[in-house]
């Protein structure tokens, strides 16, 4: 081999490496660009205590910008195997509070026990289930997991897909 053919080896052995390692670095760049930022990834998860809330209470939570209804019920409240979420020995109703019909927030009546919609008078039960009204079907129920007396909004769980196949 002359010296002009090692010195040809040589570069183009030279200019593939560079060429390589500046394809590797791309290619790191690129999964970076592609992986959610640190605050995507923590709005997509909402921890709520539930071990304060009495029977028969409903609260209001916020997860994805979309509200999330939270009601434990009490002795009066039928228990819905196919939609309660059990914690110990409580039962929860746990869904995303805007109609099946258009999308507006439902308002939960305690005297009546209903969810109830102003805007065409849709309502659900205590399940989350339509009763009345132009509503097509119950309340969504959000991807959750149980974490003790916490309940994680966002994250599946086999809790979560039990409901899901039922609901």
């Amino acid at each position: 081999m002359s010296v002009e053919q090692q010195r040809r080896s040589f570069i183009g052995l030279a200019f593939g490496a560079v060429a390589a390692a500046g394809g590797a670095i791309s290619l790191v760049a690129v999964k970076k660009t592609w992986d959610p930022l640190p605050s995507v990834k923590a709005a997509g998860f909402t921890t709520v205590d539930l071990s304060p809330m009495k029977d028969g209470e409903m609260r209001q939570v916020e997860w994805r910008k979309k509200p999330i209804f939270i009601l434990k019920k009490d002795a009066s409240m039928a228990p819905n195997d196919a939609r309660d979420v059990v914690v110990g020995d409580a039962r929860y109703t746990v869904v995303i509070g805007l109609c099946t019909h258009l999308g507006c927030i439902p308002e939960y009546k305690i005297s009546k026990q209903t969810f109830i919609c102003a805007c065409h008078a849709g309502e659900f039960n205590t399940d989350g289930i339509n009763t009345f009204g132009p509503p097509p079907r119950p309340l969504e129920i959000p991807p959750f997991k149980i974490d003790g007396t916490k309940l994680v909004l966002g994250e599946t769980s086999p809790e979560y897909e039990k409901l899901a196949g039922k609901a």
